[in-house]
């Protein structure tokens, strides 16, 4: 098959152009910048914005995978919200114009799109698990700061445009991604066990925030099942069924490194600490409590739908890397 994966050189683009190669497909990375990627990996430069020679890669591709949007992990600023918004609006637009004219569309178009689109819910009476049937779209929490709203309104406006495009052969899914879980270096992972390995990672703000994940390995293969099941369109979230509150997720990522102390933290020391690492307390503090309904009624089978048996996977992946290479994590 031919692969096509807008912004594929960020973590999931990594991961997913990795599998596709070795796999044998033809798979085309598009990107702001030349890039030398791993051999059956072609590369081929767009702006995100607009339509170019890149678009004759979209005729007669199999599967569009469109990951293209800047990273979330930044302090939120005016200017970066806005490009965070355009980034992803934009992107998605073109990709959608591109296949309104391609002679022979792809039969799928994948979008990333984000779990924090749903409410944070936690332990309350009123509370339960976020799913693609039931979940409450956020933004309108009482209890949560009003700027988290603008996290919410760029995922609704992302989904949106991919609706935007006139396509009666291409199935659209809308890829509802929790945090993608990978013993790779510089993601999210490989910060978390950082600060494990520290003796930092205790509960934040008490700990009671919900923590929505899903191992690397799961999430390519429910991409696979979406790209392959003609029947699944739409909002889905790839998410593990086990979503667990922030100070469990730490206390059994602490265990699968060797028991590690973990020290709590304040909201205040929280806040630091994210200035710190030019981030976000929204990271760390909402409550991304998410399921994932679609790929369960769908017969998908999580190979890892537990945390601390994930955590255990996770920590060998890292520790075979750092004896293959050498050397430690890029721990930010």
């Amino acid at each position: 098959m031919r692969i096509v994966i807008p912004g594929g050189t960020g973590q999931v683009g990594g991961i997913l152009r990795r599998r596709y190669a070795a796999a044998g497909h033809d798979v085309v990375v598009l990107s702001r910048q030349p890039e030398t990627l791993e051999a059956g990996v072609r590369h081929r430069v767009w702006d995100g914005r607009s339509l170019g020679d890149w678009a004759e890669e979209l005729d007669g591709a199999d599967v569009v995978v469109n990951l293209a949007g800047r990273s979330v992990s930044c302090r939120y600023t005016d200017e970066h919200l806005r490009q965070m918004m355009a980034s992803r609006v934009d992107s998605t637009r073109v990709v959608g114009r591109a296949l309104e004219l391609a002679a022979r569309p792809p039969a799928v178009w994948l979008q990333m799109s984000t779990a924090t689109i749903y409410a944070d819910r936690r332990d309350g009476p009123d509370d339960a698990p976020n799913d693609e049937a039931t979940g409450i779209i956020g933004g309108q929490e009482p209890h949560v700061p009003a700027y988290w709203e603008l996290s919410v309104r760029i995922a609704q406006q992302w989904e949106a445009a991919q609706q935007e495009a006139t396509l009666p052969r291409t199935r659209r899914v809308a890829l509802r991604t929790a945090m993608v879980m990978s013993p790779d270096r510089g993601g999210v992972f490989d910060y978390l066990l950082w600060m494990a390995r520290l003796g930092l990672g205790g509960a934040v703000a008490g700990g009671g925030q919900y923590v929505s994940w899903i191992h690397a390995d799961d999430l390519c293969r429910a991409i696979d099942l979406l790209a392959e099941r003609s029947d699944l369109e739409g909002p889905v979230n790839l998410a593990a069924p086990g979503p667990l509150p922030q100070r469990e997720l730490m206390r059994d990522l602490r265990r699968a490194w060797g028991r590690r102390p973990g020290l709590p933290a304040t909201r205040a020391m929280a806040g630091l600490g994210a200035w710190v690492l030019r981030t976000d307390t929204e990271l760390l503090l909402k409550s991304r409590r998410v399921v994932p309904g679609r790929l369960l009624e769908a017969g998908f089978e999580f190979e890892h739908p537990t945390w601390p048996g994930a955590a255990a996977d996770l920590v060998a992946g890292v520790r075979e890397r750092r004896g293959r290479t050498g050397r430690a994590p890029s721990y930010r």
